[in-house]
Parts: structure tokens; C-alpha cells; sequence
């Protein structure tokens, strides 16, 4: 029994001291390819991510007026068109509302399933999928990428590594103006920028993004999500006993006297658990795999970005040998200890709940969002002006914004006061064109009676004449007397 607790002991120390080279190696990591579901599911967000950020600007959407793009952020109208969706300044709330919702959905999902955002949805993990993936094209896989770096400079390493560069800077570039035309027409200020044409702004933004695009996609890459990233720093506080991490499972991997190499008798399970091997192989494909280059047998690190290809890699191993998978899986330290993973609790309830309240709030929000807004303001130099047959006067600024696609009438009277008399000057409708905002003086004329109270409150009541509005708007203000 001393001698097997002398192993374990000695085999633990293997383990700090390779934890340690591990944090003191900065040579670039190398990843090698591996096929599974995990790979799958990540090439899938990453096509359906690419197709999304790089065709939806050059989808026409016809409207009556405005843009014709289908998502156009329009910075000099105000305006953020998003498909059939006009979001305009005065909505700019909802974005606060947006990121609160994506901030506490990110929580909630990193309580259930750990730092799965990261491993799949990021766009530095997608960006640097597709840079490792140009790089494996031109360069080879992770042995010959290896090799290369070992050469001295020839012909072939200039070759390829030139190669590779330049097609990191051309995507690097089509990132930075794709970005760009988000906020233009998109086929009008493509041919501007290469014809000099564009705006300033516009190539600045673009060498921006492209700059930094090919610094932390080509060049910093995993250090971005192992140093620079604050969400590897603050992730790990909203973790706990039952979130689902890529996991090693130590007991059945290492067992008694650890891991051991599939040679000779060794590659029968019962042999091995006889002798006290685990079922770990020790064949290092999930270090090799890893694009941060962590040994998840290490267990759970702050570098380990959940993309479950350690997983992939082992499972492969697994089968091959006719073994159980399982191995390294997703997992939570009370599944590994023998215990259940425990996903309601309080704090997956408070974030649920939080996320639910999120999206009914913007829902209801978006949803009672009114095409036509108005306003009123009463002129406050002079209060009130006194006619010269008795009448007091009262000025008002009435402001109708039209946020629908097409013109509207309206007619406007006031409620709360009798004998009345409302003045538009010439104007007999209020005529607004689609997608515009109007100010109309308005003034009101009332002959003082004894009954009459110094300010009393009315109302303008605006009625839709024609348009898309067909609601009655009712303005709060008052009439000021002497």
C-alpha cells in the first residue's frame, strides 16, 4: 500500500512539473487535425458564421423608401435597418436592453456547460479555425507546420509562409470591408473605396479591422484566450461543482499505478486493470488537438476553451482499441467523484430567470413600438400673450414624427377646455412624409372667463387621417392664463 501511494505521489509530480512547462512555453502551438462530432459542430457554426457576416450586406431589400439594403446601420439618417425592422435613434435603449440579455444569457450558459461560448461561437476561435485552415492548406498538417518552423530559410519556407501571410492579409482585408459595408450601401461604396472614392472613415475602419484581424487571428491566435481575453479571468467565479466541462476523467484514465502505453498484453482492459493501469493510453493526440495547447489531463485550467476536441481525439483512440468512450468528456467534478450534476439551483434559477425577463422585456418593447411619436412644448417666452380684442394666446410646438414607410395625414384638436380656438396659420393638415420627422406652431385662443382657473390642463389629440397609423395620439399640456 506504501508503494502505491509512493507512485501515486511521484506520478502527481510528474504532473506539477509538466503544469509548469506548460505555462512557461510560448512556442506557437501547432493543432493537429482530428475528426468527431465536436470538429463537425464547429465547422458548421463556422460556415453558417462566414456565410452570415459576408453575404448579409449584399442582400437587396426593397422598401418605399430608405435604404435598400437588408442591413444597413445608418449612422448619418440614424437609422439601423435590419431587414423589415427600422430601428431608429430614439430606440437606441434596446441595444442597452440587448446587451444585458446577451450578457446574462453568456452567464447562464457558462453556469450550465462551462466556457462552450469561447470553443464554438467566438469570433477569435472562429476567425483563427479559418487561418490554422489556410495554414494547413499551404503548409501541411501539424508535423510538416512543425518542420517547417524547424528549417532554416529556403526557397520552400519563403514559398509557403509568404503564401500563407498573403492569404491571412486578403482575408484579414475582406473581414475589414465587409465590416465597412454594413454601414454604406454596400455596392456603391465597394466601388468608391477602390476607386478612391469612399470616405475617409471608411478606409480607416477598414485597416483597423484588418489590422487587428491578422494580428490576433495569424499571429497572437490561443494567447488571445489564455491572456488577453477578460472572460477567461472572471468565467471561472461562475463555475461550481455542476458545470459541464470538457473533463478528464482521472479515476478510470490513471488508476493505481497511472498511465501506460497499449503494448504487449496491455491492450486488454482486463490485463491493465489487473496491474493497475488506467485506461489512458498515453498517446498524447489530446494535447496535440488542443488549440491552446493545455493537457486537459492536467485538469480543469482557465486555458481550456471547451471545444471538445480533446474529446474527438480521444473517443477515436477509445474506439480503435473497441474501448468505452468517455474518457474525456463533458462532464461535472460531482459526475466525476461518483456523484450527479445538479443543474436547478438557485444560481441557474436567478440566471434563467434573468435571461427570460430580458427577452420578454425587449420583446414587449420592440413589439409596442409605435410607428408615429409626437410631442408637445409649450413656448415658455412669453407664457401667454394678450390679443388685442381680450383673447389670451398660447403657443405650442408639436412635433410628429413619421416612422412608418409611407406619408400620413393627421388632424389635430384639443380636449379639456372649451372655446378653444386652434390656429395652424395656412396649413389644413398636418402632412408628413414617409420616415420623417415635422414641428408644427401651433397657437390656441381663448376669450378669459370668472370661472377660469390660471393653468389648466389639456389636451392635443392627433387623429390619422391616412398612413399605416391608425391609433388616435393623445398630448398631455396645459393653457396658461394671467
Amino acid at each position: 500500500m506504501t508503494d502505491q501511494n509512493n507512485n501515486t505521489d511521484i506520478y502527481q509530480d510528474k504532473i506539477r512539473d509538466t503544469r509548469v512547462q506548460a505555462k512557461i512555453s510560448i512556442e506557437t502551438i501547432h493543432p493537429r487535425s482530428v475528426t468527431g462530432n465536436f470538429r463537425r459542430f464547429k465547422t458548421f457554426i463556422m460556415a453558417w458564421a462566414y456565410a452570415a457576416f459576408f453575404l448579409l450586406p449584399w442582400i437587396r431589400w426593397e422598401r418605399p423608401v430608405g435604404s435598400q439594403q437588408a442591413i444597413h446601420f445608418d449612422l448619418i439618417g440614424k437609422k439601423f435597418y435590419i431587414f423589415d425592422f427600422i430601428v431608429h435613434a430614439q430606440d437606441i435603449f434596446w441595444l442597452a436592453a440587448l446587451l444585458f440579455l446577451s450578457a446574462v444569457l453568456l452567464f447562464f450558459a457558462t453556469a450550465l456547460v462551462g466556457r462552450v461560448f469561447c470553443g464554438f461561437f467566438c469570433f477569435q476561435t472562429l476567425w483563427t479555425d479559418a487561418f490554422r485552415s489556410i495554414e494547413k492548406m499551404i503548409q501541411g498538417d501539424r508535423i510538416a507546420r512543425i518542420r517547417l518552423d524547424k528549417k532554416a530559410w529556403n526557397k520552400e519556407k519563403i514559398t509557403k509562409k509568404g503564401l500563407t501571410h498573403a492569404l491571412w492579409l486578403l482575408l484579414s482585408f475582406w473581414t475589414g470591408i465587409s465590416f465597412t459595408l454594413y454601414w454604406a450601401d454596400a455596392p456603391t461604396l465597394l466601388m468608391d473605396f477602390f476607386t478612391g472614392n469612399a470616405h475617409s472613415a471608411a478606409y480607416t475602419a477598414t485597416l483597423i479591422l484588418m489590422t487587428t484581424t491578422y494580428l490576433a487571428a495569424g499571429w497572437i491566435k490561443e494567447y488571445v484566450c489564455m491572456h488577453i481575453c477578460p472572460y477567461a479571468r472572471f468565467q471561472s467565479v461562475m463555475y461550481d461543482s455542476d458545470t459541464l466541462a470538457t473533463s478528464y476523467d482521472f479515476k478510470r484514465g490513471e488508476s493505481s499505478f497511472g498511465r501506460a502505453k497499449p503494448i504487449k498484453d496491455l491492450k486488454k482492459p482486463e490485463v491493465r486493470k489487473e496491474k493497475g493501469h488506467g485506461d489512458c493510453v498515453d498517446c498524447g493526440l489530446c494535447v496535440q488537438v488542443c488549440p491552446t495547447g493545455i493537457d486537459i489531463r492536467d485538469g480543469s485550467q482557465l486555458s481550456c476553451i471547451n471545444c471538445g476536441l480533446c474529446i474527438d481525439a480521444c473517443n477515436g483512440i477509445m474506439d480503435k482499441f473497441g474501448w468505452a468512450k468517455g474518457l474525456i468528456r463533458f462532464a461535472s467534478e460531482n459526475e466525476l467523484d461518483g456523484g450527479k450534476t445538479r443543474f436547478f439551483k438557485l444560481r441557474t434559477y436567478g440566471y434563467g430567470l434573468a435571461t427570460i425577463a430580458s427577452i420578454g422585456f425587449l420583446l414587449w418593447s420592440v413589439s409596442g413600438n409605435k410607428l408615429v411619436n409626437a410631442s408637445s412644448y409649450q413656448t415658455r417666452s412669453p407664457l401667454y400673450v394678450m390679443l388685442s380684442d381680450g383673447r389670451i394666446q398660447n403657443s405650442y410646438e408639436v412635433r410628429i414624427h413619421n416612422k412608418s414607410l409611407y406619408p400620413a395625414e393627421f388632424s389635430i384638436n384639443t380636449t379639456g377646455m372649451d372655446d378653444l380656438e386652434l390656429s395652424i396659420g395656412a396649413i389644413e393638415k398636418l402632412t408628413i412624409a414617409a420616415d420623417k420627422s415635422v414641428r408644427f406652431l401651433i397657437k390656441l385662443r381663448h376669450q378669459p372667463q370668472d370661472s377660469d382657473t390660471k393653468e389648466t390642463k389639456i389636451k392635443f389629440i392627433i387623429k390619422p387621417l391616412s398612413g399605416e397609423f391608425k391609433e388616435t395620439l393623445s398630448l398631455d399640456s396645459q393653457f396658461i392664463l394671467p
